[in-house]
């Protein structure tokens, strides 16, 4: 029951995504708005949502603590060796996931992989915020194109094309790429009222 929960959690199917349980409903109140802040809220759920999945492997031994007290998890020198290397390797995670996260936010996420991206689009003389400061102010109108599921979308605006995934947003500028249909559908709109 936990692995399906866990990959319920790390794989958010669209019904528990709309019901808030997914990581960004869960830091919703730290995250902010995506519609107000674009690059500051994916700089934070970039950061918080590896943190949080990181820490289903501790949720699993906390619960088998509870549910398995027999095998004695809950004192470290009793327990079988596996859930001794279980346990490291549950703790050093989060831990590491945690002092990545730490080193992004330093000199106001300067040292995020998402603010680098966004420093090599920088005109000379400026920095990373003022190309941030562009595509919040894009992706706030309303003629912005956004596609795909919650995990995986991708959004175009009048400069930038943007792919935000699980963990990542890539960004490109419009005039740096090249797009290729490769599908397409034509369907007829029919003018008349059902009732």
């Amino acid at each position: 029951a936990y692995v399906v929960f866990s990959v319920c959690f790390v794989f958010t199917p669209n019904e528990l995504q709309a019901a808030g349980a997914s990581a960004q409903g869960l830091l919703s109140g730290w995250l902010g708005s995506e519609d107000v802040g674009f690059v500051q809220y994916h700089l934070r759920r970039t950061a918080a949502t590896p943190l949080l999945h990181s820490l289903t492997p501790l949720g699993y031994f906390i619960g088998m603590c509870f549910a398995a007290p027999d095998r004695q998890l809950y004192n470290i020198y009793t327990a079988p060796e596996g859930w001794k290397i279980f346990l490291l390797l549950a703790v050093l995670v989060p831990v590491v996931t945690g002092a990545l996260a730490f080193y992004w936010s330093q000199n106001r996420w300067s040292n995020h992989p998402l603010a680098r991206t966004l420093a090599h689009h920088a005109i000379h003389h400026s920095e990373w915020r003022a190309v941030a400061s562009s595509i919040n102010t894009e992706f706030r109108r309303i003629d912005k194109f956004a596609t795909g599921p919650p995990t995986s979308r991708v959004i175009v605006t009048d400069t930038w094309v943007m792919k935000v995934t699980t963990y990542h947003v890539c960004v490109a500028k419009q005039q740096d790429i090249h797009l290729t249909v490769t599908n397409s559908r034509n369907h007829d709109v029919s003018d008349r009222k059902s009732t």
